[in-house]
């Protein structure tokens, strides 16, 4: 009786941390998510968003950490300032730049899978976060075209094109310090 309750008990704390984790992820992405910096030549803004993402991905995996964007998602819906430029609500959402912030769900999950499946193969980790973000390109890009009604090539080029450089340093950053945070939190007993 008693190896039940201790087992139940080992279970309710491990339950507990992840929780925890997963609330303190989303607090990540929802300190880093605001810090942007507008662009003359997009609506888009360059933002700290999917490196914080990448971050979240090293710490939780593919689940837990889209289960943590989403919590953030939420968060912005219902107005705290957490998206770009410190904005919320759905209207930033329904906007030209919330295909990428849809997009972003999908990139969590492609990513994740990557970096889950190969935690210690830093090119196909790489190549994760480059298809993931592709994928969150193609979702934005499309919505923006939409939205700005702009033709598609011009979308391309305010949406994606003025981001590749910084976005292919987010994943290297990402990729550097990823494993070694992941590594000390399950040192720690923490993932």
């Amino acid at each position: 009786m008693k190896a039940k309750e201790n087992a139940t008990v080992q279970n309710g704390n491990t339950k507990v941390k992840e929780l925890v984790l997963i609330g303190l992820m989303s607090a990540v992405i929802c300190i880093l998510g605001p810090l942007s910096v507008t662009i003359p030549i997009s609506p888009v803004p360059i933002s700290m968003t999917n490196l914080a993402i990448y971050f979240v991905l090293y710490v939780l995996g593919a689940k837990r950490g889209c289960i943590s964007y989403l919590i953030y998602l939420l968060i912005g819906f219902v107005g705290v300032p957490v998206f770009s430029a410190f904005s919320a609500g759905p209207a930033k959402l329904l906007g030209p730049t919330g295909g990428y912030l849809l997009g972003f769900i999908f990139m969590a999950l492609v990513a994740g899978f990557f970096i889950d499946k190969y935690p210690s193969h830093m090119g196909m980790c790489l190549l994760g976060m480059v298809i993931g973000t592709v994928i969150c390109y193609i979702f934005g890009t499309v919505w923006l075209s939409w939205q700005a009604k702009m033709q598609l090539p011009a979308a391309l080029m305010a949406g994606v094109v003025p981001f590749l450089p910084g976005d292919v340093c987010k994943m290297v950053l990402a990729m550097l310090a990823g494993p070694q945070i992941r590594k000390r939190l399950q040192k720690a007993g923490l993932n």
